[in-house]
């Protein structure tokens, strides 16, 4: 049987859009950690974005229309954010690609 690496570092990118869209999952056999999320604003105003947590059937707001004004940034996430096996992130914005997220991740073997 083939083992699963201990750790695997990763980061992702996204373009928002006004369709709630999940970002990231943990994937089976791994607990993920988001080391890192940044939200940056390209557009030509200012922009909203909402994030959650999903486990399951139950859906948790991490941040609830947080506000990024025009050629500035927003980091969501004051620490780290856990996620167990088949959690996920999802994001909706207020503008097609006028947001864009990057997330540092960490995946550890359970």
């Amino acid at each position: 049987m083939a083992q699963l690496p201990l750790n695997r570092f990763q980061t992702e990118t996204f373009s928002i859009s006004i369709s709630e869209q999940t970002v990231y999952t943990a994937p089976i056999g791994y607990t993920a950690i988001i080391l890192y999320a940044h939200i940056t604003n390209i557009g030509g105003s200012s922009q909203t974005f909402s994030l959650y947590h999903n486990r399951s059937s139950t859906k948790t707001e991490l941040i609830m229309g947080a506000s990024v004004p025009i050629n500035d940034a927003y980091t969501p996430l004051d620490g780290k954010l856990v996620l167990e096996t088949n959690d996920f992130l999802s994001i909706v914005g207020s503008a097609n690609n006028s947001l864009k997220l990057i997330l540092s991740i960490l995946e550890t073997a359970n």
